[in-house]
């Protein structure tokens, strides 16, 4: 049943204090003093109203590997991050390379009603790289997948590349690749520079990923496709996707949070929890990105998710998993890496973790403004406390978060899902 609420005195983008009406899921009134009776309030004084956020870039690992997450452990975090709407990564067993897995993840995020779920499909049948998967399908499927990646599988094949570009223009859709060359990162441990040499660990190479992301904006370009370029990681990478964006190239890009704060010398710990896909890597690395996702060169922050069991994360680095979890933590990493650092104020964080990745995944009732009108997918954040991370206080069904025992700023105090609270004064309802 829809409740109606007041939500009293937020901030919204870090504006002036405003009350909030909700009612039968939109917002239907923004404004000082409103009427407050049959609703709801929410005392939202010194809090901050943003869009519900949007992750272009989850993996919830059902169906197969339910041991790490689950389409509703996953939505759980989600919501706990402030998040209104996911998307789902195809690499799960069985690959969602077809109609049926999509739907089968789509529905499950329904039943969970945490968050809306949209599944990206695979590129290649099996993440395989050697022929299309079902694409026409999944697009006409009642999931609507809009998104395609082998992410986890670099598409390395130029001539399947160009034809997934080619294929996807028929419904607007996007490719969305994981950029790494797979020759040049056979073995790799961590990012090739003075750090790996010092360590004795196996470099991966920045090239690994520029080279990629060269050669996909030029096949882009020359089919007039969409592409989004996943966990963008390096100074380089930067300058050929702004490169790419000056030439009309309609290329999109994302960044990590954890590639905002972290740099590969946490890597002299031996500690597998950052190990990570692609690699963290130099503090002139970090900084690039900042700047570039700062001038809209790097369009949205995406989490990259990656749930692992406690066994695949702690053991010895060369056999550990790559990965680590992110949803409960996103929004306190941008306020800490862009906010605090004047790059970026609140109205530039909700379009890059709101409107823009809404825009790129196509989903149309996410991502809008707060305004009269639209849905009522709200975040509503406390700017003001610095805490340490708990990983065990986390609804994840994993713990491997880079960030355990370290201070935040920032708290998710409610989030609300088309006018229904799924968190409300930091608990799940």
């Amino acid at each position: 049943m829809s409740t109606a609420y007041v939500i009293k005195g937020a901030r919204i983008l870090g504006g002036d204090p405003a009350d909030i009406v909700v009612r039968d899921g939109v917002i239907a009134e923004i404004g000082a003093n409103v009427n407050t009776e049959g609703a709801e309030v929410v005392e939202a004084e010194g809090l901050i109203a943003l869009p519900g956020l949007v992750d272009l870039h989850t993996h919830l690992r059902e169906p197969g590997r339910e041991d790490a997450e689950t389409v509703e452990s996953g939505t759980r975090a989600a919501a706990m991050g402030g998040y209104t709407a996911v998307h789902a990564m195809a690499n799960t067993d069985p690959v969602a390379d077809s109609a049926g897995v999509v739907e089968q993840v789509w529905r499950l995020g329904r039943e969970a009603g945490y968050c809306d779920v949209q599944p990206v499909g695979a590129v290649t049948a099996g993440l395989k790289g050697e022929r299309l998967a079902e694409l026409g399908a999944m697009a006409d499927s009642a999931a609507g997948v809009r998104v395609f990646s082998d992410d986890g599988h670099c598409v390395s094949d130029a001539v399947i590349m160009r034809r997934a570009l080619e294929y996807v223009k028929a419904f607007d859709g996007v490719v969305a690749q994981h950029a790494q060359e797979p020759r040049l990162t056979e073995g790799a441990q961590m990012n090739e520079g003075e750090m790996s040499a010092a360590l004795g660990m196996r470099g991966w190479p920045a090239v690994a990923e520029e080279a990629i992301i060269a050669r996909d904006v030029l096949l882009a370009q020359h089919v007039g496709s969409r592409l989004h370029v996943c966990h963008v990681s390096t100074a380089g990478s930067v300058e050929i996707i702004r490169w790419a964006k000056s030439k009309g190239c309609r290329v999109t890009a994302e960044v990590t949070p954890h590639h905002l704060l972290l740099n590969d010398g946490l890597a002299a710990s031996y500690d597998p929890i950052y190990k990570v896909n692609p690699p963290l890597r130099t503090a002139d690395d970090v900084t690039a990105l900042r700047h570039a996702l700062a001038d809209g060169t790097i369009d949205v922050v995406a989490t990259d998710h990656a749930p692992h069991p406690v066994e695949a994360k702690e053991t010895e680095w060369a056999v550990a998993a790559m990965g680590m979890i992110g949803l409960e933590t996103a929004l306190s990493v941008v306020h800490e890496a862009m906010v605090e650092t004047g790059l970026l104020d609140w109205a530039g964080v909700a379009e890059r973790m709101s409107l823009a990745p809404a825009r790129i995944g196509r989903l149309s009732g996410q991502g809008r403004p707060l305004e009269a009108g639209s849905p009522a997918n709200i975040t509503l954040y406390d700017p003001s406390p610095r805490r340490a991370v708990d990983p065990a206080a986390m609804a994840s069904k994993s713990r491997n978060t880079p960030y355990a025992g370290l201070e935040l700023p920032g708290r998710v105090v409610a989030t609300f899902l088309r006018g229904r609270a799924t968190v409300l004064e930091g608990k799940l309802q």
